[in-house]
């Protein structure tokens, strides 16, 4: 099996064998060199469904959600991570608050301040999806790149996303 650009909806991993897998990334990741990636043993394959999920709120009571458990982000805009320890930072600021000040203000705004940077991150990875990946069904409107190729303003708010939201 060989794709040009991406495994087909409805893909499954075993329809790829360890060779065509090696062979596709092989050429993938060609250099004009004469550099040449390490073949070795496949231990899992799977193929990653484009998905997004946001629980709202992020807090039923006394649990708080955080990470995988509050949202989901496709991994082409890399956020899953960073937006997980970023709600975890935002919890431990929000305890330590209440601990030297009594006060449960930032416990209460846990779920909204998170869920500002989650939406952002959600967003930014269904534009990097899209960027990225070719919907079968994409026309010639849907694959154009003149926005972010011709706009400064573009560039510079692609480049803000990439790099990080900021912590509420």
């Amino acid at each position: 099996m060989r794709t040009t650009d991406q495994v087909p909806a409805g893909t499954r991993a075993e329809e790829w064998t360890d060779d065509a897998l090696w062979a596709e990334l092989e050429r993938r990741v060609e250099t004009g060199d004469d550099w040449r990636l390490e073949r070795g043993p496949v231990t899992q394959k799977s193929v990653t469904p484009m998905r997004s999920f946001v629980h709202e709120p992020m807090r039923h009571g006394r649990l708080f959600l955080a990470g995988g458990a509050a949202h989901i982000v496709p991994p082409t805009g890399a956020k899953g991570l960073n937006l997980a320890v970023g709600d975890v930072v935002t919890f431990a600021r929000a305890l330590v608050h209440q601990r030297e000040t009594g006060s449960a203000d930032l416990l209460d705004a846990y779920s909204a301040t998170c869920l500002a940077r989650v939406w952002q991150a959600e967003r930014f990875s269904f534009d990097m999806t899209t960027l990225l990946h070719r919907a079968p069904d994409a026309t010639p409107f849907d694959t154009r790149l003149d926005r972010i190729a011709g706009s400064r303003a573009a560039e510079t708010d692609l480049a803000e996303a990439y790099t990080g939201f900021r912590l509420g």
